[in-house]
């Protein structure tokens, strides 16, 4: 008997092996053979689920197991809207997010009033749930985009914006509708909801980030994290539950909530989206095809009707949408298409909405039979009609998001060329506690669109014997390739023996042509050893590549601000390009705010260079490095600080940047910093004249006297300039 109950085949599936494993072949071959007829991936898995589906061959049922997971995928796609979402977009975009989000769903739901009125016939309170169906929508296109790297094109944060608008309001309208049809729309009602809706985003939003930056600097553990993050999601689900919306806007602002705190580049992020990918988005796209009952749908022309009219409405409604977005904000056609690929897929909110319009019972016929705010063949033409309408945005949306994939490509490679060649960043490992840190700050580092390489340089002293100095190197080298791979990177490992640690690196900054040096900081074993060591000082010497040296005191996906102090002349310098877009990308892959000090001609270069690329930067004057010390004011707990240095004898080297070691040293020992020598030019070095610099600094504040003293109307003055 018990052989019996483990190997019952018998349809549908009852063991759990069977059907997990059913399900995990649906995922790997479903895509890879509807694929084939040009099929998009995510309406194959729609497919595959309504074939397996109790309405098809039968071979699963839509139990509990199903549902929970097809819950927990649609909150994913949910969060990651928000989690990849460019907050500084967002932020400018808000208000053209909230205007596009009202006449979209302004648009949908006069459609849905009148086609349910005038077309099927149906009293006014359930042709305004049928608006609200129209309204809302899935952004079931949002895994494509991510995956070609579009989700900070504009078109797709105004719509993913307005979609956090569009589906709140078909929310709150069903919850209306619910409440008139059951009697409970109070003002008691609408208080309790505006109240719950406050409480709800502050707790998200202010609170939120505070627990998961002291959760992070507290536990590096990777499983740790992502359990954490997982569990916070779900917490703003079941807030905004409690709050009266679906918990998927929960999703979306606890996304927003941790957007900075989790680098896209980081691991953290790479296992969110592979997590979401291969398992829980797929459960939810099956789920949503075991729904879909095929034969139910030819039972009576009335069916037929309400499928044909709901669905023609509502991609009428948010195509005309996409249209009027495109006309007001000169997007191209291919980002209106794209715009209706993300708007125009209804899946989770018009299932609820149509589903607990099922559910509500108006009165009985004659017969005794129920009266429902939205019969039986709504409800089979809705199924459809999500079918469709899914098929339709997702087949016109990825033709389109492969195209402005394409076009910013086309912008970006001819800067990216001119820029950086060719990228080859070496990091000399030599302590496996800093592995991790080294390699994140590397990823984070190198441009995301131009070819990188990543090289891992382990020198072993010759005077260690050979077996257990390859026997540590290996070690060292081997957790380098697992961090790296962790973000989808791959690492390069260079092994090395030589008696003299800087001579093996310089070796292989001349063999691999090394663009890009990243050092861990020197540990102080004596009171004669220097705060650099004495290897970097060789190092910087010896060795003319952008050279940063990371002391990290907390993760960088922690930091709140970075503070960047630059010296007067390094615009004139070779690798000053160089260093301001590993600057950007910085800023780029972590979201953090750029605080930049500066002079004012430095300034001016920094952000016509930058551009577009750092758009959010602050900007504060900043000449005296005499006075550097006045910084320590400035800097917060959560701030990281860089500093450009200089090589002496070169146009941007001042005496006082000898004195910057120590003061890190004394005076920042609770901030991350990074020191940065950049590429300079034998051209570019000047003579060390100290007597022709204080003649410069003396005619300089001469200047300012003089100046100050003919502002304020010194009369003997005055008289001398006019004669």
């Amino acid at each position: 008997m018990l052989l019996t109950g483990l190997f019952d085949i018998s349809l549908p599936l009852r063991n759990p092996v069977l059907q997990f494993s059913l399900i995990l072949l649906i995922i790997l071959f479903a895509p890879l053979i509807l694929n084939r007829l040009k099929i998009p991936s995510l309406i194959s898995l729609i497919i595959a689920g309504a074939v397996v589906g109790p309405h098809g061959l039968n071979m699963m049922l839509r139990d509990s197991s199903i549902v929970l997971f097809g819950t927990v995928g649609l909150l994913y796609i949910m969060f990651m809207a928000g989690l990849e979402i460019d907050v500084a977009d967002f932020r400018k975009n808000t208000r053209n997010s909230i205007f596009f989000g009202l006449y979209t769903f302004s648009i949908a739901l006069a459609l849905g009033i009148g086609a349910g009125t005038v077309l099927l016939g149906l009293p006014l309170l359930s042709a305004t749930l049928i608006g609200s169906i129209f309204a809302s929508h899935t952004l079931l296109l949002y895994p494509v985009i991510s995956k070609l790297g579009i989700a900070r094109d504009r078109a797709v944060n105004i719509a993913v914006g307005g979609t956090i608008i569009t589906d709140t309001l078909a929310l709150l309208l069903l919850a209306v509708v619910t409440g008139m049809s059951s009697g409970a729309l109070t003002s008691a009602f609408w208080i309790r909801l505006v109240i719950s809706l406050i409480v709800f985003g502050l707790v998200v939003l202010l609170l939120f980030p505070v627990l998961a930056r002291w959760f992070f600097k507290r536990f590096d553990d990777s499983v740790l994290q992502y359990l954490f993050v997982l569990a916070l999601v779900f917490m703003a689900g079941f807030l905004a539950e409690a709050a009266g919306v679906e918990a998927l806007i929960g999703a979306f602002f606890g996304g927003l909530a941790l957007n900075r705190l989790i680098p896209h580049t980081s691991p953290l992020m790479n296992r969110i989206r592979f997590v979401g990918n291969a398992i829980f988005i797929p459960f939810f796209l099956i789920g949503v095809g075991m729904l879909i009952n095929i034969s139910a749908f030819f039972r009576d022309f009335r069916t037929i009707w309400v499928a044909i009219v709901i669905t023609a409405a509502a991609a009428t409604a948010k195509y005309s949408s996409a249209w009027i977005t495109q006309k007001i904000f000169r997007f191209t056609n291919d980002q209106r298409n794209l715009i209706y690929g993300l708007i125009g897929a209804h899946a989770a909110v018009a299932l609820a909405t149509v589903l607990i319009g099922y559910g509500i019972v108006t009165g009985y016929a004659i017969d005794g039979s129920p009266v429902r705010l939205l019969d039986e063949s709504i409800l089979n033409g809705t199924i459809v009609f999500i079918l469709v309408t899914c098929t339709l945005a997702t087949i016109v949306g990825e033709k389109a998001a492969a195209k402005v994939a394409e076009a910013a490509d086309a912008l970006e490679k001819p800067e990216a060329a001119a820029a950086v060649p060719e990228e080859r960043i070496l990091i000399p490992l030599s302590n496996q506690e800093r592995v991790d840190e080294l390699i994140n700050l590397s990823i984070t580092l190198k441009s995301p669109k131009s070819p990188t390489a990543l090289y891992a340089l382990h020198v072993a002293d010759n005077s260690v014997s050979d077996e257990i100095g390859e026997k540590n190197g290996r070690k060292i080298l081997e957790k380098a390739e697992v961090a790296a791979s962790s973000t989808d990177n791959s690492v390069t490992s260079l092994l090395r023996f030589d008696s003299d640690v800087p001579n093996g690196i310089v070796g292989v900054l001349r063999e691999q042509k090394i663009t890009d040096l990243i050092l861990g900081l020197h540990e102080k074993t004596g009171l004669n050893d220097s705060f650099l060591g004495a290897s970097s000082e060789s190092l910087l010497a010896r060795g003319n590549v952008t050279t940063f040296i990371y002391r990290p005191v907390q993760q960088l996906d922690t930091v709140k601000r970075t503070i960047i102090v630059v010296p007067s002349g390094a615009e004139f310098e070779e690798g000053f390009r160089l260093w301001m877009g590993k600057i950007a990308n910085i800023v780029k892959n972590t979201s953090v705010k750029l605080v930049v000090y500066a002079s004012r001609h430095t300034t001016a270069v920094l952000k016509e260079t930058w551009g577009s690329a750092v758009t959010t930067a602050e900007y504060r004057p900043f000449k005296d490095w005499d006075d550097f010390l006045a910084l320590s004011g400035e800097i917060k707990k959560d701030d990281s600080l860089i500093i450009v240095m200089s090589r002496k004898r070169h146009r941007s080297y001042h005496d006082s940047m000898a004195k910057i070691p120590a003061y890190l040293g004394r005076y920042f020992q609770k901030n991350s910093f990074i020191l940065l020598w950049p590429v300079q030019s034998p051209v570019d070095e000047v003579l060390p004249d100290k007597a022709f610099r204080k003649g410069l600094d003396t005619l300089e504040r001469f200047g300012k006297i003089f100046g100050e003293a003919y502002r304020k109307g010194w009369k003997p003055l005055q008289r001398q300039t006019e004669k």
